[in-house]
């Protein structure tokens, strides 16, 4: 059995997407939970399995795997005939985990230290910046590729274009990247996914 742990307008929604792309929505029992959020509001859910009480968290029959990238890989693995994962032995796999991890141990910091207004040498020489994410995203798709491994929707397009679901305006200034931006989030998943969020954004508003 599989249950996926998520909260409304948070790092989760790009799992539902996910659920909704390989075709397992009516295999996979949702459950939504609370979250201590950056205004103040909400709480630590009790009925929360992740360890740091975030989301999301997935639990396979008492297995509980956390963390956006090990889940998305995980899921794809699991329902190779969606192909949203190239499999063990395609040349494509290689790029695929890199860009999986790159959005998780790259480009979240990154965005997250332009947010919090930080700036130190120490997190320039671990993870660079703004212009060296926006350059690789500019570079990869200058070729006019309509998906990070070119004709091709993986979960990786999922998770590298997962923060500009919430903030537009911070994507690369550039054509290609931003027809990339609107292509995925005009994906019928993401529209399901905000269609779940919304059932239970209002009422714990």
């Amino acid at each position: 059995m599989l249950t996926l742990y998520h909260s409304y307008w948070s790092r989760a929604t790009r799992m539902l997407a996910l659920v909704h792309e390989l075709g397992i929505v009516d295999e996979v029992t949702r459950v939504h939970v609370d979250l201590k959020r950056q205004d103040g509001s909400g709480r630590f859910d009790p009925n929360n399995p992740h360890p740091d009480h975030k989301v999301p968290a997935l639990d396979h029959d008492g297995t509980v795997i956390t963390e956006s990238a090990a889940i998305a890989l995980y899921l794809s693995d699991m329902f190779p005939d969606a192909g949203l994962a190239p499999v063990m032995g395609d040349p494509k796999r290689g790029p695929f985990l890199t860009w999986l991890v790159y959005s998780v141990s790259v480009m979240e910091p990154v965005y997250n230290h332009k947010a919090a207004g930080l700036d130190h040498p120490i997190l320039r020489a671990s993870f660079r910046g703004v212009p060296e994410v926006e350059k690789r995203l500019i570079d990869t798709f200058a070729d006019g590729r309509p998906f990070l491994q070119g004709d091709t929707f993986t979960a990786a397009d999922l998770m590298v274009q997962s923060p500009y679901q919430w903030m537009r305006d911070w994507a690369p200034q550039d054509d290609n990247v931003l027809a990339w931006v609107d292509r995925v989030n005009a994906r019928p998943s993401y529209a399901w996914a905000r269609e779940i969020d919304a059932r239970y954004a209002p009422a714990m508003t």
